[in-house]
C-alpha cells in the first residue's frame, strides 16, 4: 500500500486538511440549533425566510454538483446539506404551529370563561396565565426580571445594588462555562476533521484532485457555473433577514452561538483550502461562485456575532437598572 501512496506538497496537505475540517463544520452546523429550539420549546428566534434562502442556496448547490459530474462525495454532501436544511425548517415549523394553537386555545378559553364576581383572585390570575402560554420565552424572562426588580424595590433601596452585582456575576459566570463550551466544540471538531483527512489519506481513499480537466478547474459546464453563482447569492442573501429580525428585536436570545462560529469556520476552511490547492487564475475563476459564496458570507457571520454580544450588553445593563 505505501507504494501506492500520491506524494503530497505542503499546499496540497494543506487544502486537503482544511477541506475535512469544513466537511466536518458543515456535518454537525444545525445540530447546535436544533438542541437549542428542543430546549426552547420554540423556534421564535430564527427567521424563517434566512431559513427558506438558505435551503434554496443548497438546492441549486446540488443541482450544480450533480450537473458538473463531480466526485460522488460533493454530491453526497450537497444531499445532505437539502435533508438538515429540511430536518430544522420542519422543526420550526412545527413548533410555530403548536405554540400558535396553544395560543389560540388559550385564547378562546379565556374569553369562553367569563368569572364571576364572587371568583377568587388566585382563579383569575391562573385563567390570565394561559392567556400567555404562547408568548416567547424572552417575554417571558423579561416580565420576570420586572416582576423581580419590583419585588427587590420593595424590599428597599439597600439591597438594590447588591442585587444587580449579583446578576451581572452569574451571567459572567455562565458565558464564560458557553464559551468554554464552545471553544471545546470548535476544537473537537477540528481533530475529527483534521482525523478524518488522515484516515482518508492513509488508505487512499483522498488523494490530490488534478488542476486541468476532471473538473478541476478549467473545464467546468456553464450551465453548472450559473447555478454555482445562483447559489453564491442565495447564501449571501439568506443572513440578512435574520440580521434584521435581530435588530428588530434587539436580541439573539434563542439563536445558537455555536451554529454561527461552525458556519464561519466552515466558509474559512472551505474557501482557504480552494486557494491552497491553486491559486492559477483559470482555477480561481471557474471556482469564484463557490469562493463567493463562502467567503462573502463571513462579512455577515460577522455582523451576527457584533448583535450577539452588542445585545447581551444591553440586556445586562437592563437587568442592572431593573
Amino acid at each position: 500500500m505505501a507504494g501506492d501512496f500520491v506524494p503530497l506538497t505542503s499546499r496540497e496537505a494543506a487544502s486537503g486538511l482544511l477541506g475535512s475540517i469544513s466537511l466536518t463544520c458543515w456535518i454537525f452546523l444545525l445540530v447546535p440549533q436544533l438542541i437549542e429550539n428542543y430546549r426552547n420549546g420554540n423556534a421564535e428566534a430564527i427567521s424563517l425566510l434566512f431559513l427558506f434562502v438558505w435551503f434554496l442556496g443548497d438546492i441549486t448547490n446540488l443541482a450544480g454538483s450533480a450537473w458538473a459530474g463531480l466526485v460522488p462525495v460533493i454530491v453526497a454532501i450537497a444531499i445532505y446539506f437539502c435533508l438538515a436544511d429540511g430536518v430544522l425548517i420542519t422543526q420550526c415549523l412545527y413548533y410555530r404551529v403548536r405554540n400558535s394553537r396553544a395560543a389560540a386555545h388559550a385564547r378562546h378559553s379565556s374569553s369562553t370563561t367569563t368569572p364571576e364576581p364572587t371568583t377568587p383572585l388566585l382563579g383569575r390570575r391562573r385563567s390570565d396565565s394561559l392567556e400567555g402560554a404562547g408568548q416567547r420565552r424572552r417575554g417571558s424572562r423579561q416580565s420576570y426580571s420586572a416582576l423581580s426588580g419590583s419585588q427587590e424595590q420593595g424590599q428597599g433601596q439597600g439591597q438594590g445594588p447588591d442585587g444587580a452585582l449579583a446578576k451581572l456575576v452569574e451571567e459572567n459566570r455562565v458565558g464564560q462555562g458557553a464559551l468554554l463550551k464552545n471553544l471545546s466544540s470548535v476544537l473537537a471538531i477540528c481533530v475529527v476533521g483534521m482525523a478524518g483527512w488522515t484516515v482518508a489519506w492513509q488508505t487512499g481513499v483522498w488523494k490530490p484532485a488534478p488542476l486541468e480537466g476532471a473538473n478541476g478547474g478549467v473545464d467546468m459546464v456553464p450551465g453548472a457555473q450559473v447555478l454555482g453563482y445562483i447559489s453564491a447569492v442565495c447564501y449571501l442573501g439568506a443572513r440578512l433577514p435574520q440580521i434584521y429580525k435581530n435588530y428588530c428585536d434587539k436580541s439573539c436570545e434563542g439563536l445558537s452561538l455555536l451554529f454561527f462560529i461552525l458556519s464561519l469556520m466552515g466558509n474559512l476552511s472551505y474557501g482557504a483550502g480552494i486557494l491552497f490547492h491553486s491559486t492559477e487564475k483559470n482555477y480561481v475563476i471557474t471556482n469564484l461562485p463557490w469562493l463567493i459564496g463562502s467567503l462573502g458570507t463571513m462579512v455577515e457571520d460577522v455582523t451576527i456575532f457584533t448583535q450577539f454580544r452588542l445585545y447581551a450588553f444591553s440586556e445586562s445593563d437592563d437587568a442592572a437598572v431593573a
